[in-house]
């Protein structure tokens, strides 16, 4: 993701390529079985989102998926994961290549979660928080029999409004933390994202999810970050008040949604070490990636079960 510090503090580069595939095709990009390519790594918690929604949606038969590796240079991530280091059915070598297709000499980030056209191996979009929405609102016609309502019409105004704070103060707020210039602006983020942690946390404390009785858009969201934190965020971005492992009620909640078949099978926890650890090079000079922690923890029972 792009971004610049100002007064320390760090902004993330939100321009993204908004153009939307809709069941109408207003924007020029009809939904069609097999027409698109989603592009992600496992390494990237935006990415992860789509990966997560795609599947438990049931729309792999009909959006095929490409997998870039872990890591990526100044240039572009790249399919080094696949045989010859070439997208089977992009044809590339590196993700930009699809934004160059579009647009010539593209600027902003080459990112992922990213929707190619692979008839004209042009980018669709890169719009990650628009992508798992629409997934979901546009792509119902070819949603698996008994696919859960992921962005029910009557919860959307309180998915948005958690997810509004959630994004602000969690998903990106490891990320203020990470990144920020100087100590005030670090500090001013640790405070929000431990303040935001423990709000959730007490939100959790009478409720299985989020909003509702049922997995929503919300959990998703959250999950990835969640799924990270102690992997990389507590040691590598210094949000070390807590480790998640720490935190009993999220704790739980992570574990419920990680063993909930499309979530945990989507993670690849030596994706994510090597991604943060060996790529932000600032952060981290050496590229050295930590052996731990002990992630086996995982897989203990969770009693959410019992929750509303």
């Amino acid at each position: 993701m792009g971004a610049y510090r100002s007064a320390g503090e760090y902004k993330r580069d939100s321009r993204y390529i908004t153009t939307r595939i809709t069941a109408d095709g207003r924007d020029g990009y009809p939904v069609e079985p097999g027409r698109y390519r989603l592009v992600v790594s496992r390494a990237c918690p935006w990415a992860s989102r789509a990966l997560i929604v795609r599947g438990l949606l049931g729309l792999s038969d009909v959006l095929s998926m490409g997998v870039c590796g872990p890591t990526h240079d100044a240039r572009s991530w790249t399919f080094e994961l696949d045989p010859g280091g070439r997208d089977p059915v992009l044809g590339i070598e590196r993700l930009q290549d699809a934004y160059f297709a579009r647009y010539p000499g593209y600027e902003r980030g080459i990112t992922v979660p990213a929707i190619v056209d692979v008839p004209t191996g042009q980018v669709v979009t890169n719009d990650y928080a628009q992508i798992t929405l629409d997934l979901s609102t546009e792509w119902t016609s070819y949603h698996r029999e008994g696919a859960p309502q992921l962005y029910p019409p009557d919860l959307r105004e309180e998915i948005d409004a958690v997810n509004e704070v959630v994004y602000r103060d969690v998903n990106n707020g490891v990320y203020r933390c990470g990144f920020a210039g100087s100590q005030a602006a670090y500090e001013a983020a640790y405070a929000r994202l431990f303040a935001r942690l423990d709000w959730l946390s007490d939100r959790l404390s009478t409720q299985r999810y989020l909003v509702g009785a049922r997995i929503t858009e919300a959990d998703i969201r959250l999950f990835t970050t969640l799924v990270r934190f102690d992997a990389v965020y507590h040691g590598h971005f210094k949000c070390n008040a807590r480790k998640l492992t720490e935190m009993p009620i999220l704790w739980a909640y992570a574990r419920d949604l990680f063993q909930t078949p499309g979530f945990g099978d989507t993670v690849n926890f030596d994706h994510i070490k090597r991604h943060y650890y060996v790529v932000h090079r600032d952060i981290n000079p050496s590229g050295i990636v930590p052996v731990g922690p002990d992630l086996s923890g995982w897989h203990l029972p969770h009693d959410r079960d019992t929750l509303a």
